[in-house]
């Protein structure tokens, strides 16, 4: 049996630099240690760290009621309130925001001065925009299908600045800028879509459309592995959605000859490792 597995699987940078710091706070620090929601959506990860001692809260309110602790900021980033609370209770912060969504922070401040209302494409339940709304202001929309593009309630004359989640679909996100260009004209569209997910998205579906079955490895709550599944699965039928190797259960009988193996954001290597070593063993 053939196996490929992808080049671009795995941590990214943003990724690996958010969870490389919790460690290193738990070599350096005294202080109880926590993190604003999960470091990261993969629960293997997040459970080694809450063995470790590492505790998470997932609330301003929470936030407010800590006293001589460490706080450190997930790559998903917050908004903007987080911060003046941690700042007036005095807690120490680790910022571990990825750079590629802390520009986003920068740009939804910026437009908004400019007098821009700012249109994030993603979605609205997921941290990362809701840390990107935090930096926006009340007339901020956020926008996830052709339906909310063409109905958007905008004003006569009102400029806009369409932004991406960091892990959006490419092409979905064209296909809405598109809808939203046949009503306004006055639009400033920035591509904010990490390179790293353009990659492992592309890469993910050549892949899976050579090859007889597809594993993609991620947490459920993953929105890129969520993503990498959908491109997968419109490739190639036989595509398993799996955290671990242990969650991989085919039933594809014996005509598997090739599989193709690509990972989320958020997977560690020594999950991917296990999968890739043991996957002849499971087909």
């Amino acid at each position: 049996m053939e196996v490929m597995i992808a080049k671009t699987a795995g941590f990214c940078f943003g990724v690996k630099r958010a969870v490389d710091q919790v460690y290193e706070q738990l070599k350096r620090n005294d202080k109880p240690i926590y993190t604003y929601g999960p470091i990261i959506h993969n629960e293997e990860v997040v459970r080694d760290l809450e063995e470790k001692g590492v505790k998470v809260i997932h609330s301003e309110e929470e936030l407010a009621e800590l006293h001589d602790a460490v706080v450190v900021i997930r790559s998903h980033g917050v908004g903007k309130r987080v911060y003046e609370i941690m700042k007036e209770k005095d807690i120490e912060l680790v910022d571990a925001t990825c750079p590629f969504v802390k520009k986003i922070h920068r740009i939804a401040v910026e437009q908004n001065e400019e007098g821009r209302r700012l249109i994030i494409v993603g979605n609205e339940n997921h941290p990362e925009v809701q840390g990107i709304k935090g930096w926006g202001n009340d007339n901020t929309l956020v926008i996830e299908t052709p339906e909310q593009a063409t109905s958007m309630p905008i004003l006569e004359g009102e400029k806009l600045c369409i932004v991406s989640q960091t892990t959006f679909n490419y092409n979905k996100f064209q296909d809405l800028v598109e809808k939203v260009s046949e009503k306004r004209y006055d639009i400033l569209v920035l591509n904010t879509i990490c390179n790293a997910t353009q990659e492992r998205q592309v890469e993910a579906k050549r892949i899976a459309s050579e090859v007889d079955a597809m594993i993609v490895i991620g947490g459920k709550s993953s929105s890129n592995t969520q993503k990498l599944y959908d491109i997968c699965r419109r490739e190639c039928k036989n595509t398993y959605y799996i955290q671990t190797l242990g969650d991989l259960d085919p039933d594809c009988g014996n005509s598997v000859r090739s599989v193709g193996i690509t990972a989320g954001a958020s997977t560690p290597n020594y999950i991917i490792e296990e999968v890739h070593t043991n996957v002849r063993i499971k087909f």
